[in-house]
Parts: structure tokens; sequence; C-alpha cells
């Protein structure tokens, strides 16, 4: 779909912080064309807004957090990768998120309680029209043996491997080539995960407080805790994509380029963003004209990505 998005009426919930252990109230409204996507700390004074771009990320152990000055204040809201994907795999260009504490919510530790919540509110189609971040050459960052990389291709594909040292979690690539069908088929569902050895250091850390069962994946030495087991085989790696899809999605804009990922994470991920956009010359905007929306709506344009609606998670 070539048209912007947003959702049609709010959205809502509650749930806990995964880090700050906090009951927190998440609403997400509709927001005019070029919005974007912003945050709005609804118990801060004057109701603190930042918007979800790369240049407001502060902080990137175990989430990507943002944070800027607004009103004489600093607002924070950590954790947001996971609604940032859900946004982002339904072709959501514009939203206003609200909500009442430091972070978002983890719900189930995975994007399918706001892509469900999301749905349920409906997309709307707005009449202006995406612009897509076209990438004309390749840009790569290191961190030791970590990598990231995007470089120029048809569509957009995440290639990302994991390396844990682990043998539930093989270092085996896996490939995601996006479309929304893909997304809510083979990411949506994948949580975050942790090994119990590390639960008790990172809660000394103050983090990790609200952790559980219900909402990571947790693994000891050689099996997994959760009674229900895995949703996929290789549930690791594929919650490693459904991360850089949220954190890529700080780009702005939807991107055409082929992402590798070799032990990447959040840090990595978001420096690859700035690295990009540094660069005039690894990327192109493109707005479509409206006769190449026309044919697109007509089937006949392959240029761009499509984004398929068909209906609701699984």
């Amino acid at each position: 779909m070539l048209r912007q998005r947003t959702i049609r009426e709010k959205a809502s919930c509650i749930g806990v912080g995964l880090h700050s252990g906090r009951k927190i109230k998440l609403e997400i409204l509709p927001a005019p064309e070029g919005n974007g996507i912003t945050f709005v700390r609804t118990d801060m004074r004057l109701h603190a807004e930042l918007k979800a771009c790369i240049e407001h990320v502060a902080d990137t152990t175990l989430a990507t957090t943002l944070s800027a000055g607004v009103n004489g204040s600093r607002a924070t809201v950590g954790t947001v990768e996971h609604l940032l994907a859900a946004l982002s795999g339904l072709g959501i260009d514009n939203a206003r998120v609200l909500v009442d504490g430091p972070e978002i919510p983890i719900m189930d530790g995975s994007a399918a309680p706001y892509v469900e919540m999301l749905q349920a509110a409906g997309l709307e189609a707005q009449r202006k029209l995406k612009r897509f971040l076209v990438i004309k050459k390749e840009v790569k960052v290191r961190d030791g043996d970590k990598l990231a990389r995007i470089a120029p291709g048809s569509g957009f594909k995440i290639r990302c491997t994991v390396d844990f040292d682990h043998p539930l979690i093989p270092p085996l690539p896996y490939l995601f080539q996006f479309s929304e069908r893909s997304f809510l088929r083979d990411l949506v569902r994948a949580r975050t995960f942790g090994f119990l050895k590390d639960v008790e250091a990172l809660r000394e850390r103050g983090l990790a407080r609200g952790g559980s069962l219900e909402n990571a994946v947790v693994i000891d030495e050689y099996r997994v805790l959760n009674p229900e087991g895995l949703r996929y085989s290789d549930e690791f790696v594929r919650h490693k994509v459904l991360d850089a899809l949220g954190d890529l999605s700080l780009l702005g804009m939807t991107v055409i380029g082929h992402v590798e990922l070799v032990r990447a994470g959040h840090a990595l991920n978001t420096h690859l963003v700035r690295k990009v956009l540094k660069d005039p010359k690894a990327f192109e905007i493109v707005e479509p004209a409206a006769e190449e929306l026309e044919q697109a709506m007509q089937g006949a344009d392959s240029r761009f990505p499509q984004f398929e609606s068909i209906g609701s998670v699984v």
C-alpha cells in the first residue's frame, strides 16, 4: 500500500513494564498525515511528547530507550522496540502513543498483543503518500565480531544470525522477507528471551524487575522453563529480527534494501540507522507520484512493497 496509514479508533491496554516492574497504561491514538510516531508521557507536566527518531535514542541496554528535553524537563520512554515493530509491520505511519510511565508495557514479550489491539482499532488509509528510503550503497557497522549492514536490493529483507553458545540457540541464519503477511505469520509472536543465570544480576542493576515466564522465554543450561515451550522452533532468532524491525523503523520511512545482522542487538541496530542517515549518498528518498499509486492499487506496480492485509494475527 502506498498511502500513509493511521488507525481508525483508539487502542489501549494496561501492562507491566519489563524493567521498571510498574503497572503502565498505554493508549494509541490516530494521528494526521506526516505526524510520524510520537510518544506522550501523560504522567509528566504538560504531557511531554517526543518523536520516535534516531536523534532521541538515549540508551540501548537490553531495550531501545528514547529521551529528549521537553517543556523544561526530560521525557524518557523505554522498551519501545516491540510496539514500533508492530506499527511498522502493519504499515502504520502516523500514531500518537500515550503512556503514563517510563516504558512501554511488555505484555507477553512479543508484538502480538499490540498487533491485535491495532487491528481491532482498524487501519485507515490517508490521502498523503508514503515516502520510501531506498538504499543506494552498502553501509555497515562492526563491534568486534558483531555486524550490522544494509545494502541495495529489491524489497526489504533482514538476514539475522545469533550466537549465544547455547544448545537451544543454534547459530543458524534466519532470512525474513518483509510483507505484512510474512510479518503476521513469521515474526509477530516471537517473544523476548533471557537466561536464568542472568536474572538476579539484572535485577541488582535495576533491570528486568517486571520479567516473568508470562512475558519472556527463560532458559537454563539445557531447557526452556516456560511450560508451553516455544512458539517457533527458532523463536530466539526470530525475536532478534522483530527487535531489528522496530529499531530500523527509526529511519522514519519504509526501507527498500537488504539488511544483514550477525550477533547484533539494539546498540548496533541503532548505530546502523545513524550511519545511514549521516551519509546522503547512502540512500534516496522516493515519493511515488499519484499515477504510481493508481497502478499499485490496480496491482500493476512492482517497484514498491505492498502491504496486503490478511486479517487478524493468529
